[in-house]
This record gives structure tokens, C-alpha cells and sequence, in this order.
């Protein structure tokens, strides 16, 4: 494979320090520790990512609201079946807990045989009865509070499982029962999720609920920087042209425990011929050599000798894959390295799945979502013996001219990228930004580098246990009311998603070669913020909006400058440390304008013309470039509110004729402004 096209657009490096991984007394691990801490809590959310223990957190405040807190039933709902395996029985006072975790066969719904959504009336038997846990699907949970109304759930605890499923749209039958099941206030809500925002931009919970949730957060960064054996993630995008199973090869790596996700046979990537690709593919491999009689498994000799053990998950023949399901799912088979190297997938093997070994996630074609994409990613971000790298890759089909589908193509190529944007600032040490004042010190607990805190400059400062970085900014406007307080700690990600999911910023970030960056960091970011949360007054608006651009911004700035110069090896686990804080020093005073400054896709766009041949490049800006966009209503109104600003802070309006990019860009908004209301008053 040639080199160029192997750039990863994400490379993070962790301290394997094995803290996330160690349990204390009770057998809880750091995470699961700091969920129980608030198991009296009536609402509670879990944000964490894969593989950090969220089901055993369950099972532990379950049991004590169950016990202690007077709770007569728990109801677990997953959004498919094979995720219920994820709360079957576990002997905790093993590990030092005072009670064990047990399901009765018949109420774990997941095993029971008929559709997800067929098995209402045993829910409503488990309601009657005295058993105390009962897991079901989403789809089931659903009927059954169709069927019986909220109040039969009175006095229990409903925990749900993979929450970004739910949605405050209407139509999302989920959420608007758990908003009533919430307004009548007789239960207790656990809601646990890897990735708190959706594909679709739609809200996970009204403001008004999702105040009412105590949150926990456990960061990406914490629980990697934790692990014992895994120490680098890369995530990147490789173009192709041609059909995809012709250049699989080129980036996988038989060797690498893989999982594959073939391209929906809808998609653009796809042959149509989904039985076929699986085909081409261990035919590419090596010689086969027939199929495992005990699991199903196809079995591919290569040139060294080596044979391959094959998951074929995408066989139509229900018996066939169902076998091939049950070998992957069987528990002896778990800490067996050996027991499978490759799983083939189009639907399956995504949320929930857990394979320990999987060192590579291969998806071909853009997903439907970011939310699909994280998802996928944590499938190979398990700790491991042995395993000390895991990568994601999306092969993307190269945008080609002479195709009908060019603009599909170019849209495909700019969620991959606004992916991983998203991906690195999720995978980052956790951002608090206070402004920068006379009266400023030094927080205790963090190190702020060579020759420590230094008074009137703007300091970084880093605490290497909680992964968290203390930032001071000139400028910066602080959030005044709780929920503002909220979403600047919580909440950064969601609005960094929103942003990187808006299409037009996106595109203008990448190749409106006349872009002013404040367009899109106070402009478009400013919209989403004001779309996203109206509940919030300006001034609260603006701090969540610096907030979100200062995180994402100073990521990529941090990225620039750790992988300049000779130390980007030598660094480790620290370089986005580092990165940040040599920025900071090369900018002397770090304030919120030239933050505002920054395009936040300048260092994706560099990435891309490594990755992605010139031609390609070129195809990509000339459908982006026939589009200018124009100035909307909207957009005019907010410049000139910053326009009175400007003049409030200067003494006079933006002049149009300004070398200042931005001011032009202000003085150009009054001006659009002021053509309408000429326009509308000559009729």
C-alpha cells in the first residue's frame, strides 16, 4: 500500500496506566464506582464508552434500588436482542459485592423465541408477579406501555440501554413514553449510552427531561489512558476507485483480528451482489478450504501455511448464521485469541457486540450516521493481553466525474471527515476553560508544564488522573445559568457533533477558498447553538458557542503542532497534551478572537490532500464551488447583532472597504440588511 494513502486523519497515544481496568473492594472498576456513587439518584445518565462496564454499573445500583431504596421491579430494555446477553447472570459476591445478579430464565425476553415486539403479555405477567428483573427488547418494552399505560410501571426502575435510540421527536414512540413515564414521576430512570448524540441531529431528551438526569460521564480519554495492554488508536479514511474488493487487501491486514462491515446494498459502494463480495474476499485471502463443522466458520489457507478462520455473518440462510452467531457468542470461547481472526458483517456485530481481540474495524462506505460510526470504533477500543494497537478504517469509493452519483459521493467523503473530526474530539482529554482574570491561580491538581503556573500569561494545565485539561482564555464569556454550566461541562461533544454534521459548514470549511473562519465559528456555530438550545438567554448562547469552538479548535491547533518537528514520536501519550500547550505559548495570549479565527477544518483538508489523489481533490472542489452560497436573512440579522457589537466596542460600524476579512463580512451583512428593508418598503 502506498504510503500516502495510509495516513491516518486520527492517531492517539495513551499511558496504559491500568487504572481503569483495577476494582476496588465492592469488584467495581473507576467508572462503575463513580455511577454507584449516585444510585440514589431518581434519573440518572451514563455516558461512557464500550467496553467500560456500563451493564455490570447497572446491575449494581439495579440491585440496590431494588434492596435498600424500596423499588419493587427493574426493567431492562436493549435496543436488539443480542445485547441482552450483556445483563445475563453474574456471581458479584465473588468479587466482593453483597448480592448476586440473577434473571429468571423466562424474563430475560431477549432469549425467548417470536419477534421483539410480540411479547407484551409477558411483560405484563412479570409485572404481576414477584420476580424482580426482567430484559426485554426496545420494541417490547414499547408495546407493552402501549398496552398496559405508564402507570402499570409505577415503582420501578427502567433502564435503557443504548439511549441514543431515543429521541425528543415526537414520532420516536420510546421517547415520547419515557417523557410521560417522566412527567407522571413514579419511576426511576438509568439511561446508559456510548454516544450521547444521534445520526440525525434530533434531540436524545427535551431540555426540560434531561435537567431533571444526574449525569455521569466517563471520558473515552480516562477509560483508554486506563487500559493495560492497548496503547494507540488510529482512525482514518482510504479512497478507492474501481470495486472495493479489489483494493481491500491494500488495508487489511490478515494477520490483524479484523471485523468487516460490507456496504449496505443500497449504498453507492455496493455490487448489488452482497453473497458475491463476501466471496471475492476470501477468495482475495487465500484457498479455501471448506467450513469449521462445529462453528460454521469458513476456513481460508494462506501462502505462509496460516489458515484463517472466516465469520461469514452475511449468509442468508437463517441456519447457517445463526450458527456461526452462537459459536461467536459462546462464553468459553471469549479469552480464546485463536477461536476466530476475521467477522464479515453487514448489520450485525456493531452496538453491543464484544469481541476483546478485535485489533481493526474495517467499514466499507460512508454509515448512516456518526452515531454507527462510534459505535463501530468501539468494537475494536477493547483492553486486550497482547493487543497494543486497534485502528478503525473507511474505505470510501473515490468521487468520480463522470458518475451520476458525484454529489452523493462528495457527500459521503465529507461525513467521513466531519466522522473523524468528531472521533478525535471524543477520544480527547476533557476541556474546562475559565477566563482569564488579574485575580487567575494556579488549580490545584494539575501540572502546568516546564517552570509551572505563570502569572499574567494565559496557562494550560493538565490533571493526568481525571484526563482533563484547565485552559484560561482572554475574553472568554462564562455561562451564567446551571443548564449553560451543564452543557460547557457535559454537553461540548453533542454540539461539536451538530456542528460537524452541518453540511454547508462543512463544505465551506474544506474549499471556499474565500472563507472568513468567523463565518463558521460564530456565524454557523452560532445558529446550531441558538437552533439547539432556545431555552437559553444570549449571553448564555454565546458562552456554550466559545465554549464548543475553543474545544474543537484547540484540538486541531493541538494536532498541528504535535505532529510538527521531531518530538511527535517521542511524545507519547502526551502530544495533544503538548500540542496545546505550544500553541498557547506560540500565541503568547490565547483569547476567544483568535480562536474564532481558526478554520476548524484546515488540518482535515491537509489530511484529505494526502489521502485522496489530485484529480479526485479537484472533482471535490469544483461540485462544492458551484454552489456559492448566499447570504440568508438569518445569517445578515446575526452579523449585524455582531456588528453593533463591534460598534460598541470600537465606537463606529464595520467599514466594508476593511482589509479585515470579518469586518467586511459584518459591514456586508448591515448592508444585505438593509436591501431588504429598501425592497420591502418599495413593495
Amino acid at each position: 500500500m502506498s504510503s500516502e494513502k495510509s495516513v491516518p486523519s486520527v492517531s492517539v497515544t495513551y499511558a496504559r496506566n491500568g487504572s481503569s481496568t483495577k476494582s476496588n473492594e465492592l469488584g467495581m472498576r473507576p467508572m462503575q464506582e463513580r455511577a454507584f456513587e449516585r444510585r440514589g439518584e431518581q434519573y440518572l445518565l451514563i455516558k461512557s464508552p464500550p467496553a467500560s462496564g456500563k451493564s455490570r454499573a447497572l446491575m449494581f445500583i439495579a440491585l440496590d434500588k431494588l434492596h435498600n431504596q424500596g423499588l419493587r421491579q427493574a426493567i431492562i430494555t436493549v435496543p436488539e436482542k443480542s445485547i441482552g446477553s450483556s445483563f445475563a447472570d453474574e456471581p458479584l459476591s465473588d468479587f466482593g459485592f453483597w448480592a448476586d445478579w440473577h434473571v429468571v430464565p423466562k424474563w430475560n425476553l431477549c432469549n425467548a423465541p417470536g419477534a421483539d415486539g410480540s411479547k407484551a403479555d409477558s411483560v405484563g405477567a412479570f409485572l404481576k408477579s414477584d420476580d424482580s428483573v426482567l430484559v426485554c427488547p426496545h420494541a417490547t418494552f414499547r408495546n407493552a406501555v402501549e398496552k398496559f399505560g405508564v402507570d402499570a410501571f409505577d415503582n420501578r426502575l427502567i433502564a435503557v440501554d443504548e439511549f441514543h435510540h431515543v429521541s425528543a421527536n415526537p414520532d420516536n414512540k420510546l421517547g415520547a413514553q419515557l417523557t410521560e413515564l417522566i412527567a407522571r414521576d413514579k419511576v426511576h430512570v438509568v439511561a446508559m449510552t456510548g454516544s450521547y448524540f444521534r445520526g440525525d441531529t434530533e434531540p436524545v431528551l427535551m431540555p426540560h427531561d434531561e435537567a431533571k438526569f444526574d449525569t455521569v460521564t466517563y471520558t473515552y480519554y480516562e477509560q483508554l489512558n486506563g487500559y493495560k495492554y492497548l496503547k494507540t488508536l488510529d482512525i482514518g479514511y482510504y479512497f478507492y476507485s474501481g470495486a472495493y474488493a479489489d483494493d481491500i487487501l491494500k488495508v487489511l491486514d490478515p494477520a490483524e483480528k479484523t471485523i468487516i462491515h460490507i456496504p449496505s446494498v443500497n449504498s453507492r459502494e455496493s455490487t448489488k451482489d452482497k453473497i458475491r463480495e463476501v466471496e471475492h474476499i476470501i477468495e482475495e485471502l487465500g484457498d479455501w478450504q471448506g467450513a469449521d463443522p462445529a462453528t460454521g466458520f469458513q476456513l481460508v489457507k494462506r501462502s505462509d501455511g496460516r489458515v484463517l478462520r472466516i465469520a461469514d455473518l452475511v449468509d442468508d440462510d437463517p441456519a447457517k448464521r445463526e450458527k456461526v452467531s452462537a459459536a461467536l457468542k459462546d462464553p468459553a470461547q471469549k479469552n480464546n485469541r485463536d477461536h476466530v481472526d476475521i467477522i464479515i458483517a453487514l448489520g450485525m456485530a456493531k452496538e453491543g457486540f464484544d469481541w476483546i481481540w478485535c485489533e481493526h474495524a474495517l467499514t466499507v462506505g460512508y454509515r448512516s450516521s456518526l452515531t454507527e460510526i462510534v459505535q463501530i470504533i468501539g468494537r475494536a477500543t477493547r483492553d486486550a493481553e497482547g493487543k497494543t494497537n486497534a485502528r478503525f478504517t473507511n474505505l470510501i469509493a473515490e468521487p468520480d466525474a463522470a458518475e451520476a452519483a458525484v454529489t452523493e459521493a462528495v457527500n459521503d467523503t465529507l461525513k467521513a471527515i466531519a466522522a473523524s473530526l468528531l472521533m478525535e474530539q471524543v477520544l480527547a482529554p476533557r476541556f474546562n476553560f475559565t477566563p482569564k482574570k488579574p485575580d487567575s491561580g494556579p488549580v490545584e491538581g494539575f501540572d502546568y508544564g516546564e517552570g509551572g503556573y505563570k502569572e499574567g500569561e494565559c496557562n494550560v494545565g493538565f490533571n493526568e488522573d481525571s484526563g482533563q485539561f484547565q485552559i484560561e482564555i482572554k475574553g472568554l464569556v462564562e455561562p451564567k445559568s446551571k443548564e449553560a454550566e451543564r452543557i460547557c461541562q457535559e454537553d461540548l461533544n453533542e454540539v461539536i457533533a451538530a456542528f460537524a454534521q452541518d453540511k454547508t459548514t462543512v463544505e465551506r470549511g474544506l474549499f471556499d477558498e474565500e472563507l472568513v473562519p468567523e463565518e463558521l465559528t460564530q456565524v454557523r456555530m452560532g445558529k446550531i447553538i441558538k437552533d439547539k438550545y432556545p431555552e437559553l438567554d444570549e449571553g448564555d448562547q454565546e458562552a456554550v458557542r466559545q465554549h464548543a469552538i475553543a474545544a474543537l479548535n484547540l484540538t486541531q491547533k493541538a494536532k498541528e503542532a504535535a505532529l510538527e518537528g521531531d518530538d511527535a514520536e517521542k511524545s507519547g501519550n502526551t502530544a495533544l497534551i503538548d500540542g496545546v500547550r505550544k500553541f498557547a505559548m506560540d500565541v503568547r495570549d490565547l483569547d476567544i478572537d483568535l480562536i474564532d479565527r481558526i478554520n476548524p477544518f484546515s488540518e482535515a483538508y491537509a489530511i484529505l490532500a494526502k489521502t485522496m489523489s489530485e484529480d479526485s481533490l479537484k472533482q471535490v472542489q469544483a461540485v462544492i464551488s458551484a454552489k456559492k452560497v448566499k447570504l440568508t436573512p438569518e445569517e445578515a440579522r446575526d452579523l449585524a447583532r455582531r456588528a453593533v457589537k463591534f460598534k460598541q466596542e470600537r465606537g463606529r460600524l464595520p467599514s466594508i472597504t476593511s482589509p479585515d476579512a470579518w469586518e467586511k463580512k459584518m459591514a456586508e451583512g448591515v448592508a444585505f440588511l438593509a436591501r431588504m428593508k429598501a425592497e420591502a418598503a418599495n413593495g
